[in-house]
């Protein structure tokens, strides 16, 4: 099925997903390779953010990833800075729920995601934006067939630190060509 794989599903993103969005948003272990703006934010901050920004654009798509057999809602991914004419948009991931991290969760759900852009959205390309730190999601990108394009040099200051951004991007036809090997 186009959003169901083995062990997760997805779902869109609603307004009663902001509670738990907002847990996510606030935990700091959770942001820390995602965010690049680690902060407090108030209920009324995620809210007026998930109706605006996340659920209010027209030019993103949010979906919840759930474990499939206990509909256990444990990240989000979405496509923002959607360009339908150009058919090309970001990519994003968090998986929210720690306990579910490391287990092959996150790349179930992009290649759920993945499909559904080059499939049925019909995109030429697709980008992403990773901080250098984060080697687990490099390798996962990298396994997806998604290439480094470029790198923002010292722009993210974590924890003491300068850190580059990597761009990385994946093509329709590279896609669809890595899929068709692995048939």
């Amino acid at each position: 099925m186009l959003f169901e794989s083995a062990r997760v599903k997805l779902r869109k993103m609603t307004t009663d997903d902001t509670a738990l969005y907002h847990t996510w948003r606030n935990d700091q272990e959770i942001m820390r390779s995602t965010n690049p703006s680690l902060d407090v934010y108030s209920p009324q901050d995620t809210q007026a953010f998930v109706e605006h920004v996340i659920l209010g654009s027209t030019s993103s798509k949010s979906y919840i990833l759930l474990e499939k057999e206990s509909e256990t809602p444990i990240g989000v991914l979405a496509l923002v800075n959607i360009d339908y004419k150009n058919q090309n948009s970001e990519c994003i991931i968090d998986i929210g729920e720690k306990k579910y991290w490391g287990q092959g969760y996150g790349s179930e759900g992009m290649k759920l995601l993945l499909g559904y852009c080059f499939y049925e959205m019909n995109m030429h390309r697709l980008s992403l934006r990773v901080f250098s730190f984060n080697d687990r999601a490099i390798r996962l990108y990298k396994s997806l067939g998604f290439q480094q394009e470029g790198l923002s040099k010292e722009v993210l200051f974590r924890e003491g630190k300068w850190h580059d951004i990597v761009h990385m991007g994946l093509l329709q036809r590279d896609y669809i060509e890595m899929q068709q090997r692995l048939e």
